[in-house]
């Protein structure tokens, strides 16, 4: 009896000595691979990643931001798909995974790719000028009663806030010239000089300008209000501003932010991202960028994440449809 309480405290020793298998893990720097250029939403997310990672200490290895912005993030799409078994490479997915191979049709479904994880979804806003109609109904009856078709700012052509104009369009019966620029500051800054009559920015793309005063928030295409309670301008905070659905637009939108790996690549491989992004997603620099951004947190992987992506696909297909934005 006594030599098998000494075996089993021997076993127990060792077992405790001997380091736990923690899996597969990353033996190169990792390349967070970004679908837009420099300083867009997707780089501003992508290096809040990256310093959230480093600084608590996520990852032996560093991970490097690579911007692939060209052909409208098409070249990201490409190389992503075309790094099939690498695990080193992790993309930050916006709803272009949908649009662009639609609207450019360019060999890419978003299905050539291994889904990690959703991260955040941004919530866009019907903004005007200071200066003008102050509710949506006003904004909808000028626009409706207006001589040439009211100016809408967006970043792109054939994307979210494209998709969103026609969108408003056929819920209204009011219609709009839609005017694309090259990012939402520049929409912004269009607005506030009067050279537009309203975008639909998400909110840290006119965080400052609305700030300052110079343009309104008139809804939020969610089904809920933004969460954010803290004052933003001198009188209001996010969470103030209605759902356009409240004020009679029963327009609803919501765009991903999400991670995946190349094709190919093995479930362990898979299983470590998804726990390193849902580790980023309880850092301080997660939470403090989800505010000051004032994006939706969410956290999905696995089967509820494929689910979700379906859904966002089927919904932003139809759009893409009923805009005629689709290539024949």
């Amino acid at each position: 009896m006594g030599q098998i309480v000494k075996t089993t405290a021997a076993i127990a020793a060792l077992l405790l000595s001997t380091p736990v298998f923690a899996g597969w893990e990353p033996s190169k720097p990792v390349e967070i691979v970004v679908a837009a250029g420099a300083g867009g939403a997707s780089d501003q997310m992508a290096r809040m990643m990256q310093a959230a990672i480093q600084k608590n200490n996520l990852m032996k290895q560093p991970m490097v931001v690579s911007l692939k912005g060209g052909a409208s993030g098409a070249e990201a799409l490409m190389y992503m798909k075309s790094s099939e078994g690498d695990p080193n490479k992790v993309l930050i997915a916006y709803s272009l995974i949908y649009m662009l191979p639609l609207s450019a049709k360019i060999p890419f479904n978003w299905r050539d790719l291994t889904p990690v994880s959703v991260i955040a979804l941004d919530q866009f806003v019907l903004w005007d000028n200071a200066s003008g109609s102050k509710t949506v109904k006003d904004f909808i009856a000028a626009a409706k009663a207006a001589s040439a078709p009211f100016k809408m700012g967006g970043t792109g052509s054939k994307r979210e806030d494209h998709v969103l104009t026609v969108f408003m369009e056929q819920k209204t019966g009011a219609k709009f010239s839609y005017l694309p620029y090259k990012s939402g500051g520049e929409a912004a800054t269009q607005l506030v000089g009067g050279h537009t009559e309203s975008n639909v920015n998400n909110p840290s793309e006119n965080l400052e300008v609305w700030r300052a005063g110079q343009v309104r928030a008139l809804c939020v295409f969610d089904k809920e209000r933004i969460s954010y309670k803290t004052k933003v301008t001198d009188t209001q905070s996010w969470n103030d501003i209605p759902t356009c659905k409240e004020e009679g637009l029963d327009v609803q939108y919501l765009m991903l932010r999400a991670m995946f790996l190349p094709g190919k690549v093995t479930q362990e491989q898979q299983a470590f991202y998804a726990d390193l992004f849902q580790k980023v997603t309880q850092t301080a620099e997660y939470k403090d960028y989800m505010e000051k951004q004032a994006l939706k947190p969410i956290f999905l992987t696995g089967k509820d994440m494929v689910e979700f992506l379906e859904d966002d696909d089927k919904l932003n297909a139809s759009l893409m449809n009923a805009a005629g934005f689709v290539a024949k």
